[in-house]
């Protein structure tokens, strides 16, 4: 006789009765944790993925329908029917499976490996082009499947090994058909949610393996002041510990491990620090913990005290993260020696495997957990937030943050694929890379590739330039060529500090609403095929859209191309103010000083004012410029930090700012300007994306008619409110139903055409074509195709004829 249970059920667990070898969770409408015990013990402490599990089963139950008999268990909920015929041997194809409701129907069958859209993997170590990705918890069949064998945490929260036993299972099935947005935050439900960042960490970040000397490093800080180039984290990689002393040599270590200052090279270290941070900038040192303490080390004997160790022999202490009193001693005192000079944050840089003192346990695992915690606990006594920047251990590691993803090889290979890598690590929740910026090792000098490569750095969650030690290698913008390599990176280097007030607007979305800053293009398009073919295009925040350039230069046409899907809807090139049709593929042709960025009528993206990007470090800004897409109703609710009272790090205290544009009168509002601690006056402008006509614009602010000035800039229209005070609005008066202007192909297709390396007759019949007027785009199209030319020349010139259908 069956027995019905109604949904409110007063248990998420169904199973795991005294004699049941079989337990299932329900966890949320979407989520089902299924476990075989052979011994009827299961587990219940929180696991390395499972973090949150416990609060995950304490909320609100939800809503589903169990009914079960004597021989089997059928689960209901609005997202799938989950199917158990009991059996004494355990699971299998034809006892477990589950059915997912809607138009995709499809079934999973116990032991099935659903083809996921990917998830992420531990290291981009040495590869050079594409590699293999771990599965994440989004899939076109509507199932993924994530086995759980990570470690667990012990009441106290310390470590612990699961239990023996192969034929255990601890498994969760993701049944979300194609609503990914909502399996990642089923992920996040049961892992824990990502952390919010410190703002800073949203800046550009400075590193090089190198051999650096405190007045060197400072003077190259200065020197990047000097070109106005805003930084906001210092790296020093691990040269700034003993490596070649002769100590080293003589305890046969291998120079990797250290916590000890070379002080050959860093005489004052906490001289060095403080002088870092009066110039506006964090603090990261490189540590490569597998060695242990040597006996050379300030605190080796302080270390064997504490851990009881042997100092006759010299021997190092041995490192082991499964031990409590090494955990204890390293962090208490090891660590803390070097934090005490006034190291922000470690850069825990595990290259050693997945093996430790445990069984089972992989040791990256709580390097990176015992890592945040205890900078948690720096941080809090300094007042910010905890941020530890490591390599990926597995699904869970977002509450981690911030991701170092190895050392690629600098190619071109390697750049086409980071895009890609970073979009679909979200699928697993892992939100904030950190690449090589410029690639690592290897290659070849490529001064295009650079420039390319830190165009995606700028549109990537974190901004990190990076590479090995060689003097052949080197990113200083400097040390690149005029004329195309040195404008690109500096310009986009100050990009990046501009759209910190965007940045972090997504970071608080990220930590708050479950939603990464860089998200797959099928992420918003699930039902269309387009979506899946354009892997290194994604959604960077809610209001742009990126396709990097990730291939060589046409050295002769001096354009790069990317193959991209415009969804629906119009859009306008944030650089260039070219408005596009969507709802196509097409070839996006640009310049090396550009990368197709684009914005959907009705976005709305808060940048600095400052075109500098403003001065080292992340503070609020001083002015901002909102750059608008007009043709459709548009908000955006610019979202800044009080960091002036005590705590704040642990509550944060939002200040909103709401821009609005309202397309049928018109009328864009700012404000009220931000009040209370942040109260002060700051300058505002609006650029108009892709309008062409400055006349008849109007504005107020704080209810009285200003001068504002609007002038036509390159890519549309700047309108300067200048200042707003404290708790006023500022109202700009478009007209009724503003409109994008119409392109004008000429002036975008004669400059290419000019500088491209073609003959002269080649641009002659070009011109005979493009010049005239009132002809249709398709007929110039078709005469150009009969023209024997590039054709990367010929994507130029089809994608500005076709862009604007209006033209």
């Amino acid at each position: 006789m069956a027995l019905h249970t109604p949904t409110t059920t007063p248990s998420v667990f169904v199973g795991g009765r005294k004699g049941d070898k079989f337990r299932f969770t329900v966890l949320a409408d979407g989520l089902v944790r299924y476990e075989w015990a052979p011994d009827g013990s299961f587990e219940d402490r929180p696991s390395a993925f499972a973090a949150n599990r416990r609060q995950c089963q304490s909320d609100a139950l939800p809503s589903h329908r169990l009914v079960e008999s004597a021989r089997c268990i059928d689960i209901h909920t609005s997202r799938f029917h989950l199917t158990y015929r009991k059996a004494a041997a355990g699971f299998s194809p034809e006892t477990l499976s589950a059915r997912i409701h809607g138009p995709l129907g499809s079934t999973w069958r116990y032991g099935d490996a659903p083809a996921t859209l990917g998830g992420t993997c531990r290291t981009l170590d040495g590869v050079d082009g594409r590699t293999h990705l771990e599965p994440g918890v989004t899939s076109r069949t509507g199932f993924a499947n994530l086995d759980d064998a990570s470690m667990l945490f012990t009441a106290d929260g310390f470590i612990a090994p699961r239990k023996e036993g192969k034929d255990r299972v601890d498994a969760y099935l993701f049944c979300y058909g194609h609503d990914y947005r909502d399996a990642v935050k089923a992920l996040y439900r049961v892992s824990g949610a990502p952390p919010l960042l410190p703002r800073w960490a949203l800046g550009n970040w400075w590193s090089r393996y190198y051999e650096y000397t405190a007045d060197s490093y400072l003077a190259l800080m200065d020197r990047f002041a000097a070109a106005r180039v805003p930084l906001a984290v210092a790296v020093v990689d691990m040269d700034w510990h003993w490596v070649r002393d002769p100590r080293v040599v003589e305890a046969g270590a291998s120079g990797w491990s250290g916590y000890s200052w070379d002080t050959n090279l860093f005489p004052e270290p906490r001289e060095f620090v403080a002088e870092l941070h009066r110039r506006g900038l964090k603090i990261t040192l490189n540590e490569h913990p597998a060695d242990g303490v040597a006996r050379y080390e300030d605190v080796y004997k302080e270390m064997a005290r504490a851990l009881g160790h042997d100092t006759s022999h010299g021997d190092a202490i041995p490192f082991d993260i499964t031990d409590r009193a090494f955990v204890k001693a390293y962090y208490g005192i090891a660590l803390r020696h070097v934090e005490e000079d006034g190291v922000d944050f470690w850069w825990t840089d595990w290259q050693q495997g997945t093996h430790s003192g445990m069984p089972g346990v992989d040791p990256l695992w709580p390097l990176n957990h015992f890592h945040f915690l205890h900078n948690a606990d720096l941080q809090r006594r300094r007042g910010t937030r905890p941020l530890v920047f490591s390599r990926y251990a597995g699904a869970g590691s977002h509450r981690y943050p911030i991701g170092f993803s190895g050392d690629t090889v600098t190619s071109w290979a390697s750049l086409a694929f980071q895009p890609e890598f970073t979009a679909t690590a979200s699928n697993v929740g892992y939100g904030w890379w950190s690449h090589d910026i410029g690639g690592h090792m290897l290659g070849a000098r490529d001064d295009h590739l650079t420039a390319r490569w830190a165009q995606l750095g700028v549109l990537s969650p974190v901004m990190r330039l990076h590479s090995t030690k060689t003097r052949w290698v080197a990113k200083e913008p400097w040390n690149l060529p005029l004329g195309g390599p040195q404008e690109t990176v500096v310009e986009f280097l100050r990009l990046r500090h501009r759209l910190l007030p965007y940045l972090h607007t997504m970071n608080k979305r990220a930590a708050e609403s479950g939603e990464p800053l860089v998200q797959p293009m099928y992420w918003e398009h699930p039902e269309r095929e387009e979506a899946y073919g354009v892997p290194n295009e994604y959604c960077f925040g809610t209001q742009l859209l990126a396709a990097p350039i990730t291939a060589p230069q046409n050295r002769a046409i001096k354009t790069g191309k990317v193959r991209a899907w415009l969804p629906p809807g119009t859009w306008v090139d944030f650089f260039t103010g070219v408005v596009y049709d969507g709802d196509r593929e097409m070839w996006l042709s640009r310049t090396l000083d550009k990368t197709p960025l684009l914005m959907r009528q009705g976005a709305i993206v808060p940048l600095d004012a400052d075109e500098d990007g403003g001065a080292n470090g992340a503070a609020n800004p001083q002015g901002l410029e909102i750059v608008v897409a007009v043709g459709a109703d548009g908000r955006f609710d610019i979202m800044e930090e009080d960091e002036s009272f005590e705590g704040y790090a642990e509550e944060p205290r939002w200040v909103t700012t709401s821009v609005a544009l309202d397309q049928r009168t018109g009328v864009l509002t700012i404000g009220p300007n931000r009040s209370g601690a942040l109260a002060y006056s700051r300058r505002w402008k609006v650029r108009l994306l892709g309008v062409r006509d400055p006349t008849g614009i109007t504005a107020s602010v704080g209810g009285l008619t200003t001068a504002s000035v609007a002038t036509a800039v390159e890519n549309g229209t700047m309108v300067d409110l200048g200042r707003i005070a404290p708790g006023d609005t500022a109202v700009l008066f478009l007209g009724p139903n503003p409109q994008l202007s119409v392109n004008d192909f000429k002036s975008l297709i004669f400059p290419i055409l000019y500088d491209a390396q073609v003959s002269f007759e080649l641009k002659e019949k070009i011109d005979e074509i493009i010049t005239p007027k009132d002809v249709p785009a398709s007929i110039r199209v078709g005469q150009l195709a009969a023209l024997d030319m590039d054709e990367d020349l010929r994507h130029v010139l089809n994608e500005f004829l076709l862009a604007d259908s209006r033209s």
